[in-house]
């Protein structure tokens, strides 16, 4: 797929697209040794500190080090099939620890360095997970949890051995092993990479996705980001690898396309700091979040202020919207070129400037190569500018697999051939679509989707909480807030200290994303017959209680 100019472009890129996947297909091959077999000194990571040189790190390296990383965790009794978690912050590390699952044919289950310990036993346990590698940090959340993980056998942490944690030090592990390790021949289908994701009920879903979910992405990465590699590109995004926003729609693809990404250290986003990194360091292509977009708003004159040479910038996670959709083209002078997706089925509608597909309010047209359709209450292809929910047909290579271990879930994920998702949107005769919002309950708060089981299930975990409903609370720079209401224990007295409390429990058994940033204390919980919360009640509570702070 080339660049080309206008509605005639994205009618051509369409009209003359065909996925080209071999048979023979490894996630590692395709964004390392394609380019570390030709160009070993091609740059690959560069590491920012403020106010330091950015210390680049090679093709060449990454291939050497993740073959000696798969040497060791084989060597370790690690084989193809097993669960490889990858607990780290943006990092080296990360990378080589991905590249070496890939090329034993493991699967790579990422892990967000902001979960507590319950976050991380279930998706350890549920995952089955053989192999960690994780820091120092990592390491000491697991250490209390270890007992509940008798599959987890190899350990690695890059800050080091801890003989009392049964953990190897990754450096010694690498230096200790021959980087000639041969990477499996996998295909497209074989297993590679569980994300998990939140669902409305029950606990997270693994979203299990083959080798080809990465082939699947490059396309879309291109046609958002003005098909690079183009002369001085280079990638950055403040989202964590271990979400698929951070690793499918940023690190992973860039790495294909040859161009190098920037990581900085690991810390709360800082409007003033995101526009500091991208001009100190030279970034041209940024994926950001809107809420990240909707933050950098208050930074005024960025241009102005900073020697900014941004090429192009891509969102998704959540509605961008029509104001930070315009803000960042009169400030910023790039257009934001919004796309959509899922865990389980990512980069399938998106904007492209270079091809004339930008339209405010939108998140864009049906990508090359994906085929995707507003379905009406029949499952059928609605008519244009009529209401349905959002599908896309399978095959498609970003398609996950199936969800690991649980196959009603998969299923139900279907009718026919189209894989649903649980979204609301209109396209209109232009072919755009517009997303209205969500059949389920799934909250979207900062680019996160959070599951309210989870977070409902953790508050129940609080000695005073009798039980909670959770919803998503409208809000103008989140999207939404997490927002509980509970029910206390006949023992327990409403307080603000107690709020506060309970909110400091979640945030440290789950994580900073997925903590109620606002709770309210009500006598009951209402039910269905079958025992599950009645949500619809507390969403239009809480949606009342958001206009009433606008003034709306």
């Amino acid at each position: 797929m080339h660049g080309g100019d206008g509605a005639n472009g994205y009618a051509a890129a369409v009209a003359g697209f065909r996925w080209n996947i071999p048979p023979r297909y490894n996630i590692a091959t395709d964004c390392c040794d394609r380019w570390a077999d030709g160009e070993p000194e091609r740059v690959a990571l560069l590491r920012y500190m403020p106010g330091a040189p950015l210390e680049p790190v090679t093709y060449g390296e990454l291939k050497r080090g993740s073959q000696a990383l798969a040497a060791a965790l084989a060597a370790s009794g690690v084989a193809a099939g097993d669960r490889v978690a990858i607990l780290l912050p943006q990092s080296v590390e990360t990378v080589l620890a991905h590249l070496a699952a890939y090329r034993l044919g493991a699967i790579a289950v990422p892990l967000a360095a902001l979960f507590g310990v319950e976050a991380l036993r279930y998706r350890l346990a549920n995952s089955g997970a053989k192999a960690l590698v994780t820091d120092r940090i990592g390491l000491g959340k697991v250490a209390t949890i270890r007992d509940a993980l008798p599959d987890l056998s190899v350990v690695l942490c890059t800050d080091g051995a801890d003989t009392a944690a049964s953990a190897d030090d990754f450096h010694r592990a690498i230096a200790g092993h021959d980087a000639a390790f041969e990477t499996i021949a996998t295909g497209p289908n074989d297993p590679a990479l569980m994300i998990f994701t939140s669902g409305t009920t029950g606990p997270p879903k693994g979203a299990l996705h083959g080798h080809r979910v990465l082939a699947g992405h490059v396309p879309g990465v291109a046609f958002t980001h003005g098909f690079p590699p183009r002369p001085g590109d280079r990638f950055w995004t403040p989202s964590d690898w271990a979400w698929a926003g951070g690793l499918l729609n940023a690190l992973l693809p860039a790495l294909v396309h040859g161009v190098p990404v920037v990581f900085g250290p690991f810390r709360p986003f800082d409007p003033e700091e995101a526009f500091a990194l991208m001009a100190e360091a030279d970034i041209r292509n940024a994926f950001l979040p809107p809420t990240a977009l909707r933050m950098m708003r208050a930074v005024a004159k960025p241009r102005e202020r900073f020697d900014l040479k941004l090429r192009t910038i891509g969102a998704a996670g959540e509605s961008l919207g029509r104001e930070t959709y315009e803000w960042a083209a009169s400030s910023l002078r790039v257009p934001v070129n919004e796309f959509y997706g899922q865990t389980e089925c990512n980069y399938i509608i998106g904007a492209s400037a270079a091809l004339g597909v930008s339209r405010a309010g939108f998140i864009g047209k049906p990508l090359p190569g994906h085929a995707v359709a507003i379905l009406d209450a029949d499952g059928q292809p609605a008519s244009f500018d009529a209401e349905g929910e959002i599908a896309v047909k399978r095959p498609d290579p970003t398609m996950f697999l199936r969800y690991w271990q649980d196959d009603a879930a998969t299923a139900a994920k279907f009718v026919g051939d189209w894989m649903l998702t649980g979204d609301r949107g209109v396209m209109d005769a232009d072919g755009y679509i517009r997303f209205l919002g969500r059949d389920d309950d799934i909250i979207i708060s900062a680019g996160y989707r959070i599951g309210p089981s989870e977070v409902e299930d953790c508050l129940a975990l609080h000695p005073a909480v009798a039980m909670a409903a959770v919803v998503g609370q409208p809000d103008a720079l989140r999207t939404e807030i997490v927002k509980a209401y509970v029910a206390l224990r006949p023992d327990a007295e409403p307080s603000v200290a107690l709020a506060e409390e309970i909110k400091r429990f979640v945030r440290r058994h789950l994580s900073a994303a997925e903590y109620p940033r606002e709770i309210e204390f009500v006598d009951e919980i209402p039910l269905t017959t079958s025992g599950k919360v009645i949500r619809r009640v507390f969403r239009e509570r809480a949606r009342r209680k958001a206009e009433e702070i606008s003034g709306d």
